[in-house]
């Protein structure tokens, strides 16, 4: 026996015979379709916001007045002037580690071999670029803030030199020019300058985020893009309403794979598809073709010669997109199937 929406076919061995109901109107022929050779993909979509990622705020920490700003959506590359303060400037160099001390003659760091790579890059010589500021990097500094116009002291004053792993696009401005600085206020926000989508996930579904993961990004335009999960952190989402708790989020980054697509976008919403789980060349056929048999499982109604149909058992695998993997004796890619009404 065989259910299906609610309605019971009796089917002895297997076989239906064409209806010979004297009398009645004769039926129109059954709904049918197709068994499918394919990869079936399962996707999970959320919004997210295509921007340039992170904010960060730069604080001012060289003294005296403000006397020149970018503006907002310029764009700063190493050895290049962020603002200035009494006419001298605030150097973009690269780097990962920020800037937290004076460098001078003596100190050993990180932060002293990425000061040397961007004086190496800029073109200064005469010292081995390593994580100790010899006296050959005073002497390369000393040229550095000649030509900059600096007092040439051979050591970088904390505040004078802004890393950063790359350049910089300036998000906002929140000071002005004639403004007294150098006591921590904050002088402007900076994001890099790769487009990046920013999407937040519940928790649970922990397993689709995951560093490395490709997904699409569909722009607004329809058009998709392929991306990739840069990094994935826990954040914590606010309530809207003071009586809702706060809540647990994960907050993916995802980079385009063709920034260019999105050249047109300052900002938008777009929707990132994740898989979910993917199988390939399996058979498939529409979910709806699937019928519940009595003793338990699933089959499909194969069309054999036109109206005489059979009953095949089924072994179901993933669903998804309205199809599902079927596996069962006979089945093949093309076979036809009854769609039950």
């Amino acid at each position: 026996m065989v259910l299906t929406l609610g309605a019971a076919v009796v089917a002895a061995d297997g076989f239906t015979p064409p209806s010979r109901g004297g009398g009645q109107a004769p039926a129109g022929p059954p709904a049918t379709a197709r068994v499918t050779r394919q990869t079936l993909v399962d996707t999970y979509e959320r919004a997210g916001d295509l921007g340039y990622g992170a904010r960060i705020t730069l604080t001012g920490r060289i003294g005296g007045v403000v006397t020149r700003l970018p503006l907002p959506g310029d764009v700063i590359g190493r050895g290049q002037a962020v603002y200035r303060v009494d006419d001298t400037p605030v150097v973009l160099l690269f780097g990962a580690v920020v800037a937290y001390r004076t460098l001078t003659t003596g100190v050993v760091g990180a932060d002293v071999r990425q000061l040397e790579d961007s004086l190496r890059a800029l073109g200064y010589g005469g010292f081995t670029v390593d994580d100790t500021y010899s006296a050959g990097t005073a002497a390369a500094v000393r040229a550095w803030q000649r030509d900059l116009g600096l007092p040439r002291t051979g050591e970088v004053q904390l505040g004078r030199v802004l890393f950063a792993p790359g350049e910089i696009r300036v998000d906002s401005v929140t000071t002005g020019v004639n403004r007294s600085t150098g006591g921590g206020e904050d002088v402007l926000q900076y994001t890099g300058t790769g487009r990046l989508v920013t999407v937040l996930l519940d928790v649970s579904r922990q397993r689709l985020a995951r560093k490395g993961v490709e997904v699409r990004v569909l722009l607004p335009d329809g058009q998709a893009v392929p991306g990739r999960l840069e990094r994935v952190s826990t954040v914590v989402e606010q309530p809207a309403t003071p009586d809702a708790q706060p809540q647990t989020k994960l907050e993916a980054v995802v980079s385009l794979a063709d920034p260019a697509a999105a050249a047109r976008l300052e900002a938008a919403v777009v929707t990132v598809v994740f898989t979910a789980a993917a199988r390939a060349d399996v058979l498939t056929v529409p979910v709806a073709a699937l019928v519940a048999l009595a003793e338990g499982g699933y089959g499909v109604e194969v069309v054999l010669d036109g109206t005489a149909t059979r009953h095949v058992r089924v072994e179901t695998g993933l669903f998804a997109g309205g199809r599902v993997e079927i596996s069962g004796d006979g089945l093949r890619d093309g076979t036809t199937v009854v769609m039950p009404a």
